[in-house]
């Protein structure tokens, strides 16, 4: 009885995930007047598909998938190298004043990304960054969160694989990457999609320092749209709908490895 109780809430539970997602897709096959008509209608009366055809053809918009997933993945790239080198550095090496500088790097994560938004405004503007795909990348690529959650993985991994290392001749920097590297599949799925999906659904700084159209990242460009066209909430829908694929594909695809990154990095 218990297990059929737990099955249902896990239902339910699904279904209210789920039901948002399910409800923009379909909401891009309906006519405009039905999407927000009265009363409310789930499937449309009449499927129709012009507005992702006519997404799809729309070159500004394509370019704009195409340049924000270019830039997600080096993003992506350049915290797992910057980080996990952080983390192996203070699991497993020790130099004066380690201690201090943990907790220094620590205390960054209680500071709100708002309440340094205009500073690092002015700093990028001064180093003439803005306008270029550096200005979004560069600025959160060392992440105190990204390499805590790392450091913690390696505290995990058996000593003696790298005293062995260490008794055949091999650097640190060899032992960083010819041992630990392979082994942090699962953290750096855990890292590498949170990373992914935090610069794939970045709005406000891509806004602040972005103006050239040609690299309009797509959630900045899904807001230009809607603040052009707030009478076409159906293309709105299908346009988000087609954003939140790529998100949704890789979830999908790492989730087994992301579940598993969550437990051997201390998370519960």
């Amino acid at each position: 009885m218990k297990k059929i109780i737990q099955i249902i809430i896990g239902v339910v539970v699904s279904l209210l995930c789920i039901f948002p997602l399910a409800w923009m897709a379909i909401a891009g096959f309906k006519p405009e007047k039905e999407v927000l008509s009265y009363p409310f209608k789930f499937f449309p009366s009449k499927w129709d598909v012009s507005n992702y055809v006519e997404l799809l053809e729309n070159q500004a918009f394509i370019r704009s998938i195409l340049i924000t997933l270019l830039g997600a993945v080096i993003f992506t790239i350049l915290v797992l190298l910057v980080n996990s080198m952080a983390a192996y550095v203070f699991a497993r090496l020790d130099f004066p004043f380690k201690n201090t500088l943990f907790v220094y790097c620590i205390i960054t994560m209680f500071i709100p990304g708002m309440a340094i938004l205009i500073p690092s405004y002015i700093v990028v503007a001064k180093l003439h960054m803005l306008n270029t795909l550096a200005v979004l990348i560069v600025p959160g690529i060392a992440s105190a969160v990204n390499m805590f959650l790392m450091r913690q993985f390696y505290l995990n991994i058996p000593t003696e694989l790298e005293e062995a290392a260490l008794i055949d001749g091999a650097s640190r920097f060899k032992i960083y990457w010819h041992i630990f590297v392979p082994l942090s599949l699962p953290v750096f799925v855990l890292v590498g999609i949170s990373s992914f999906l935090g610069y794939w659904n970045a709005l406000i700084w891509p806004i602040m320092t972005i103006s050239d159209e040609n690299l309009y990242q797509i959630m900045q460009l899904l807001a230009f749209f809607r603040s052009n066209e707030t009478n076409q909430w159906a293309m709105v829908m299908a346009g988000s709908t087609i954003a939140a694929l790529p998100t949704v594909i890789i979830f999908l695809f790492f989730q087994k490895h992301l579940v598993e990154g969550m437990k051997l990095s201390g998370l519960k």
